[in-house]
């Protein structure tokens, strides 16, 4: 797997890694936790330390200040529509931009404003686990872990739940642009989903301008109208991401969570008794099986990454799903044990680009799987779960269960 010391060849695209990246991420920690992974051409970091103080460190940032990176062959041209919604993007913009944007979407997203919450995912998770199948097996992905999410962000934003379908599909459209050596037809989907979702928030917004709701985007809107803060491609952006952002991790990690509590076998109850229980328990399945593993950023200044110095432009992965196995930060690692002490994960990132959704992510979570284990107690996996063949975003393919 190693040429050398700080150079490692590992298809990301290889079954067996992504169906377990942990034993290469346990190597990285024993060999080198720095090092320059060829298939991706970029230096890593997988130590928990350094991972953890790269994502607060201002001489990194997520904005792309040189311009898009250019096919030499085909050029860029056919992104067009995506690259105008990720430029836009609050996750991809620096302060003083993601500072304005971030300020202006951050009220909806605080602890106490999220916890208002609580009753309705409680009831919808209550409805959702009241109409899945008792006597056959079923796919726990869209049946349960999907539609929670999706209808919340949905319902707090102010887009029609009932366009829901369409939305999963522009969605993970638009993240297979993070799969590595993507195809041409890859990125033409991408593309159309872009300029598809993009349309549909524009006709939905000027629509949803009159109605007097009180959601965010009504909040948006107005803060749009008035001239001053926000601009419409800025309003499509942050729609955007807030809707992919806001369903795709909390699915995967749902999903990811109930593998994990039925791996530990026994009755899963005993995870979710309290309400401090099931966070525990939440906060290490964050830890234990993350939905996103790497999170790059670009080097603004000459940075001293150790081992090599990067130039400006350059970028670095952070490997958030190492960093949360690595042995010098987590007792026992590779054990899943809510309520440790040493419960630090780095699978929400942290620094100015702390995912803005977290405490949503955390509660919708908790509430979501005391519910399930409550309903079926005796809930099994039916066939093996396997994980989809994107490196970055960490989820399963399907969880077929059975009620036991």
């Amino acid at each position: 797997m190693t040429r050398h010391a700080l150079s490692v060849s590992q298809s990301p695209r290889d079954p067996a890694f992504v169906q377990d990246p942990y034993p290469f991420y346990a190597e990285m920690h024993r060999a080198s936790p720095v090092f320059f992974w060829e298939d991706y051409g970029m230096w890593c970091v997988a130590g928990y330390d350094q991972v953890n103080a790269l994502l607060r460190d201002r001489r990194l940032g997520r904005e792309n200040r040189w311009g898009a990176p250019l096919n030499p062959v085909e050029g860029r041209g056919h992104l067009a529509d995506f690259d105008r919604i990720e430029s836009g993007s609050l996750l991809e913009r620096e302060p003083p931009a993601h500072t304005r944007l971030r300020t202006l979407v951050n009220r909806a997203f605080v602890s106490r404003s999220v916890e208002r919450l609580r009753p309705r995912i409680a009831a919808l998770a209550t409805e959702l686990a009241a109409a899945l199948p008792r006597d056959q097996a079923f796919d726990l992905l869209p049946g349960f872990a999907t539609p929670i999410p999706l209808t919340v962000i949905c319902e707090l934003l102010g887009v029609p739940v009932a366009r829901g379908h369409d939305l999963l599909a522009w969605s993970h459209a638009m993240c297979e642009m993070y799969v590595p050596h993507r195809s041409r037809e890859t990125e033409e989907r991408a593309n159309k989903a872009s300029a598809d979702f993009g349309a549909f928030l524009m006709a939905h917004i000027e629509e949803h301008r009159h109605t007097g709701a009180d959601d965010l985007l009504s909040a948006l809107i107005a803060v749009r109208d008035a001239g001053e803060k926000l601009s419409d491609a800025e309003l499509i952006s942050t729609c955007v991401l807030l809707l992919n952002a806001g369903h795709e991790a909390t699915v995967h990690q749902t999903g990811n969570a109930v593998k994990t509590v039925l791996d530990q076998g026994g009755d899963p109850r005993r995870f979710f008794a309290t309400s401090e229980q099931a966070a525990d328990t939440v906060e290490e399945a964050l830890r234990f099986d993350a939905p996103l593993h790497m999170f790059t950023r670009y080097a603004y200044n000459p940075f001293d990454l150790g081992p090599v110095t990067l130039r400006p432009g350059e970028q670095v992965a952070l490997l958030l799903g190492a960093a949360n196995r690595d042995p010098s930060a987590f007792e026992d690692p590779h054990a899943f044990r809510p309520g440790r002490a040493d419960q630090k994960n780095v699978s929400f990132g942290a620094g100015l680009h702390f995912c803005i959704g977290a405490p949503l992510a955390r509660l919708e979570m908790q509430q979501s799987l005391t519910v399930l284990f409550d309903t079926f107690p005796a809930l099994e996996i039916e066939a093996p779960p396997r994980y989809r063949n994107s490196y970055h975003f960490h989820g399963l393919e399907s969880l077929m269960v059975r009620a036991g």
